[in-house]
Formats: structure tokens, C-alpha cells, sequence
């Protein structure tokens, strides 16, 4: 009897959190997107814009690295955005959740954790409505296979899981950090530049390549990539690799997230 009513109390738990979640993810796509033209598809707008300036710097200088193609060089500048941009994005907005939520949280008992994870989510949104349908059409138009579309959500959702890490443990550490997002800028820069993202992988110099295996993103990359752009079947390998880098990410944020959670009610 006091074991049902446990199950019964935990699964209303789960269900009021899933809904404080989805209200916190509603308000956070209002806020952004009122009043606005294009709503959801501006974050499509900026890698496809992003992706003609390199093409038209960069293009004659590297489609020789891409079969010679400049189509080829436009869709893997493109696809690194679109990891770059989402990251970027998401975890940023994330950093700064739990503070800007600190009034709230201080007259109302709610879940930490569902700030960082609800602007995680907002972005998760945008991806499925604005840049996955394109990424479908160009995998299915390149590849012809069913199970290459199916893959692309692999690395796809090893990206949320290491956007969602690092969020948490972003979010946890601008609490008692609040010059942590300058430090953050100078994070995203170097992980874009250090991300193949609108260069070829095969320019990096060997000593350099040693160091890039501490960049989460850049397996990520290299297997929707492989899947979206090279006509093969997935590469297990790459998909292994990016899956375990957002499991031990995610693993790291909620450790962190809940060993500090005690301390930020008196910061906020």
C-alpha cells in the first residue's frame, strides 16, 4: 500500500516537472519570437548566410579537399554551423537560466535543474522545426538510404546530450561566477576555430590534430557529416565516439548540477 502510493506520488512528480518544462520552454519561444517575421527559421537564416560568405571566400581555395566540388565544401560548412550555431546557442542561453530565474525561484519552490534543461529544449524545438528537415532532404538526396536518415539522430542527439552538460554545468557555475559568461565567449570561440567547421580537417597540422580529441563537438560534426554528405552507411565508430563524448558531458553536468544545487538559494 505505501509502496503504490510512493509510484503513485513519484509519476505526479515526473508529470508536474514535465509540465513546468514544457510551460518554461512555451514561454521561452514567445519571449524570443514575438512580434518576429520569420519566428523559428531565423536560426536556419544564419548558417545558410554564414555558409555563403565562406563558400564565396573560401570555396575556390578548398573544393579541392572536397572532390573538387564546391557544392561539397557549401554542404559540410553548412552542416558545421548548424553543430556550432546549436551549441553556441543553447548553452549560452542556458548559462544564464538559473540566475535570471533567481527572483522566481525565491518565492516559488521549483526544480533548479528545468531552467538550463527548458532553454535546452527551446533550442532543441527549433532545431526539429527549422535545420533537421533540410539535413533529411540532404541526406536522403546524397545517400538514397532510409538508414542513413534514421542515423542522422544518433550524433543529433549526441549533441543535445553534450549541449545539455554543459548547460548544467554552465548555468551552476555562473552562480557563483558571474564573470563567467566573458570566459565563455573566448570557450566558443576556440571551439569554433578549433572545430573543421569552414576549413578541411586534412590542413590541420599532425601536431595540432593530438589536442582536438578534447573538443566534444568536433566527433559530432564529423559523423553527420559522414552520414548527411559521404553516400556510405554510418560510420559506427564515429557514432560511438560521439554518443560516449555527450554521455560522459551530461553525466559531469547533473554530478555538478546537484553537488552546488544546495548552495544557490543564498546567491540568488
Amino acid at each position: 500500500m505505501v509502496k503504490s502510493f510512493l509510484n503513485k506520488q513519484q509519476n505526479n512528480n515526473l508529470l508536474w516537472y514535465r509540465e513546468l518544462l514544457l510551460v518554461l520552454i512555451r514561454r521561452s519561444l514567445k519571449r524570443r519570437y514575438r512580434g518576429s517575421f520569420l519566428g523559428i527559421y531565423w536560426s536556419l537564416l544564419n548558417p545558410l548566410a554564414m555558409t555563403g560568405l565562406y563558400a564565396a571566400i573560401f570555396g575556390p581555395e578548398f573544393a579541392e579537399y572536397y572532390d573538387n566540388s564546391n557544392l561539397n565544401y557549401i554542404l559540410a560548412a553548412f552542416t558545421g554551423l548548424v553543430v556550432i550555431n546549436f551549441f553556441s546557442a543553447s548553452t549560452a542561453m542556458a548559462l544564464s537560466s538559473v540566475v535570471e530565474n533567481g527572483a522566481m525561484v525565491n518565492k516559488i519552490r521549483l526544480p533548479l535543474a528545468v531552467f538550463p534543461l527548458a532553454a535546452i529544449g527551446a533550442n532543441v524545438f527549433q532545431l526539429l522545426l527549422g535545420t533537421l528537415p533540410l539535413l533529411i532532404i540532404v541526406t536522403l538526396a546524397i545517400s538514397h538510404s532510409l538508414i542513413n536518415t534514421i542515423a542522422l539522430f544518433l550524433p543529433l542527439t549526441a549533441l543535445i546530450l553534450v549541449c545539455t552538460g554543459v548547460g548544467l554545468l554552465m548555468s551552476g557555475l555562473y552562480v557563483f561566477f558571474r564573470d563567467l559568461p566573458y570566459f565563455y565567449e573566448l570557450l566558443i570561440f576556440v571551439l569554433f576555430m578549433s572545430s573543421p567547421i569552414f576549413y578541411p580537417p586534412d590542413i590541420v597540422p599532425v601536431t595540432v590534430r593530438q589536442f582536438l580529441i578534447f573538443n566534444p563537438i568536433l566527433p559530432i560534426i564529423e559523423s553527420i557529416r559522414q552520414i548527411a554528405l559521404s553516400g556510405n552507411l554510418p560510420d559506427l565508430t564515429l557514432i560511438t565516439h560521439s554518443l560516449a563524448s555527450g554521455l560522459v558531458l551530461i553525466t559531469l553536468g547533473l554530478m555538478a548540477f546537484s553537488r552546488w544545487r544546495s548552495q544557490f538559494m543564498d546567491l540568488l
